[in-house]
């Protein structure tokens, strides 16, 4: 928006010879088609964004912020445009002034607040629930009201034609409610979940879109009324949505909505506003414009008994504008309502609403909140209560994780209890400057929501029918999440959701997956700088699960789980933790546990133990806590699902036979940094470009090591992490 004023008349378009080279008058009518095509299809993806059912179950109080946001506006929106006309706005049409006026100060850009939620990690807070659902309320009362305007402002003074353009307006919206939900019901039963949609499907409601575009024009309304009321009455539960999400929003974003850009900044010249009278106004519409929107709201979030930091940061969000708002004053500029000094007035209003929105909520609300040590004990599985709620945070980022994700909390279950395990499924979702408002929307909309809520279908969603289908099978209490960020932030948000919800362990899908020749291949190496950093910060122990299939592609119910664990235990606070996860599988009556304990020779350990000693270190303590950890462990295997044995080793290579072989088991746990002579010497004729699976981990994921088994590489959280293992992650940050 901003680039586009600097190449109009406000700056660089200044002179004369640069703008009539670079912008030719003859290429103004290009640029002004093109521009409204995009234009088009984009109030087509903002009808996408907005759900009716959804609008009809909005609360009282989301109802309540968005009625008292848009009233209160309105009215000193009118107010103001007295003001306006009695000076710089004189001779334009009255009635449609007000309501223009009206309108551009009531109004909240939906796509843009979604945008500034995700980006502060407030789409899935309740606060961002709120702001969502009173911005959707609002943005349909507004595009009714500049409905009405447009219908105001039509050609001629005869009230009768405006009433006219009116009711063929609503003509035309009851036709489509009528006409259009039973065609894309149609196309959407031969849509299934999970195939390609047939891009004659694609193709025919694009021609819709056109269509009705023409006919709203026709009437005398705007084209992009008809783009709009298609885009609401597409279904969104179905894959029809998110395709053509896919194959619009690219173009319109990327080479549209740029010279819509452009051709409102050609038309917006800042320099119109000149004296002490033009810029007074400028600040009362401004001030006017934050008055109406903030005090509306946050009096009537005080009265529904919302904090008031949270109703601050509602009135500052529900006054965000944006490309919505330049829609509204371009249509009223175009229809002779703005004049120029008026129209550049209320696109710097526009501006700076939209610039102070971010610093605001920043300044006044942060709910991310950090727990008391008291509160948060059940940090590792080691020290956890064998009483309490095993608590896992498990992430995933696309169907490929899920089923060993299932597989995984099968395995974990333990003691066949009710309430033994609590499982927050955390769908991890990018957000990227492509990243489509309804793609946003809909994840934040089901953040929190239990997989077998009535309200959704169940065919809605594969993730959905999968973990639908494991709780009922298994009792195990599962909650879904969503994490809706950057990849440079992710870390935090899994991070606080760990904290939040005092996981004991988090579980991260490891960047790279299982080719059909058996060898992995990278999915993406941005998941794994996500990783590396979650260890660096995790509040609790984190296991990274590398992914060969574990249990094969479905769910295997409990009586059918048949399963080889292997623990390969060196020493050290990892591997202690990964043998207590091991030994909390063992209770599952379909997992055999299989601990392997590498001993250094004695001789070696000897002259090892003196070199420490003369080098002022000392393992002594580390040493006897592994050899306590593993005399309680023994007294566990007389109920036969757990077995022992150590292996008496000398060098590096030794080590890797060991390994392999154990090799035909189902799943490895290794610790990411084990400790002592043998680990060090394993290091030291290890390399890898994967720091985060450390020594062992590294060796079970290499093209030279044979196996179909899965690998779970596990850290227990240490605060502070050891200078080690911390140094180990920095090697390959940039």
């Amino acid at each position: 928006m901003c680039g586009g004023i600097l190449l109009g008349p406000s700056a660089l378009g200044r002179n004369l010879t640069y703008l009539h080279t670079v912008f030719p008058p003859t290429s103004y009518t290009v640029l002004d088609t093109l521009a409204n095509l995009g234009l088009l299809f984009f109030l087509f993806l903002v009808g996408l964004e907005l759900d009716p059912k959804s609008l009809r179950r909005t609360g009282k109080k989301a109802l309540s912020i968005a009625i008292a946001g848009i009233s209160l506006p309105f009215a000193l929106g009118i107010g103001s445009s007295f003001v306006l006309r009695a000076t710089i706005s004189s001779g334009v049409p009255e009635a449609p002034f007000l309501v223009f006026m009206g309108v551009a100060l009531s109004i909240t850009a939906f796509p843009v607040l979604a945008r500034i939620l995700a980006e502060l990690k407030l789409l899935t807070t309740d606060v961002g629930q709120v702001a969502m659902s009173a911005a959707a309320v609002n943005d349909v009362a507004a595009w009714i009201l500049l409905a009405l305007a447009i219908a105001l402002s039509s050609t001629g003074h005869s009230p009768l034609i405006s009433l006219w353009v009116l009711l063929c307006g609503c003509g035309f919206v009851t036709f489509c409610v009528l006409v259009v939900p039973p065609m894309f019901k149609w196309i959407q039963q031969r849509c299934p979940e999970g195939e390609p949609v047939n891009e004659m499907y694609v193709c025919a409601t694009l021609a819709t879109v056109l269509a009705a575009g023409f006919v709203t024009d026709c009437i005398g309304i705007h084209a992009l009324f008809g783009a709009f009321v298609i885009g609401v009455l597409v279904p969104k539960d179905g894959p029809l949505a998110g395709v053509l999400v896919e194959k619009v929003e690219d173009l319109v974003s990327g080479l549209f909505l740029p010279l819509y850009f452009v051709s409102s900044g050609l038309k917006t010249n800042v320099a119109t506003i000149k004296g002490v009278q033009s810029w007074g106004l400028l600040v009362l519409v401004i001030f006017t414009a934050c008055l109406g929107k903030m005090v509306g709201t946050i009096v009537v979030s005080l009265w529904c008994r919302v904090p008031f930091r949270e109703a601050l940061a509602l009135g500052f969000l529900m006054n965000t504008k944006g490309l919505v708002e330049l829609i509204v004053l371009n249509i009223g500029k175009d229809r002779g309502v703005l004049n120029d000094q008026t129209f550049a007035i209320m696109v710097l209003m526009a501006l700076f609403t939209t610039f102070i929105t971010t610093p605001l909520v920043m300044a006044v609300y942060k709910p991310d909140k950090k727990l008391g040590k008291s509160e948060y004990k059940q940090r590792t599985i080691q020290k956890k209560d064998p009483n309490s709620q095993l608590r896992i945070l498990a992430c995933f980022h696309s169907t490929r994780n899920v089923p060993a994700l299932i597989n995984m909390m099968e395995v974990s279950r333990g003691i066949d209890t009710k309430d033994g395990l609590c499982v927050y499924a955390m769908h991890l979702m990018e957000l990227s400057e492509r990243s489509s408002a309804i793609q946003m929307v809909h994840k934040a909309r089901k953040n929190g929501i239990p997989f077998w809520n009535k309200g959704q279908r169940a065919d809605a969603n594969q993730i959905v029918v999968a973990f639908e289908a494991y709780r009922q099978l298994s009792q195990v209490l599962i909650r879904p999440m969503t994490a809706i960020s950057a990849m440079n932030s992710m870390h935090e948000d899994i991070c606080d959701s760990a904290e939040r919800k005092m996981a004991t362990i988090i579980i991260l899908p490891f960047h790279k997956h299982q080719r059909l020749d058996g060898q992995l291949e990278t999915t993406r190496a941005d998941f794994g700088h996500v990783n590396r950093r979650v260890l660096e910060h995790a509040p609790c122990s984190v296991g990274i699960l590398i992914d060969r299939g574990l249990g094969g592609s479905t769910h295997i119910s409990a009586s059918n789980v048949d399963s080889t664990v292997t623990v390969l235990f060196f020493g050290g606070p990892d591997d202690r933790e990964a043998l207590a996860y091991g030994a909390r599988m063992a209770e599952h009556p379909g997992i055999n546990l299989l601990v392997v304990r590498f001993l250094v020779n004695p001789e070696i350990a000897e002259e090892s133990l003196k070199l420490d000693v003369s080098n002022g270190s000392s393992g002594g303590n580390a040493n006897s806590t592994d050899d306590e950890f593993i005399a309680e462990l023994k007294q566990k295997t007389e109920n036969g699902s757990i077995k022992y044995e150590e292996r008496v080793v000398f060098r590096a290579a030794e080590i890797i036979e060991v390994i392999r072989e154990h090799s035909r088991c189902n799943l490895f746990l290794v610790g990411r940094m084990p400790e002592g002579q043998l680990a060090k010497s394993l290091n030291a004729n290890t390399s890898t470009d994967c720091p985060e699976l450390g020594s062992v981990g590294s060796v079970l994921s290499s093209p030279e090591f044979s196996t179909t088994a899965s690998v779970l590489v596990v850290q227990q959280y240490q605060n502070p992490l050891p200078l080690q293992s911390l140094s180990s992650l920095k090697k390959v940050e940039v």
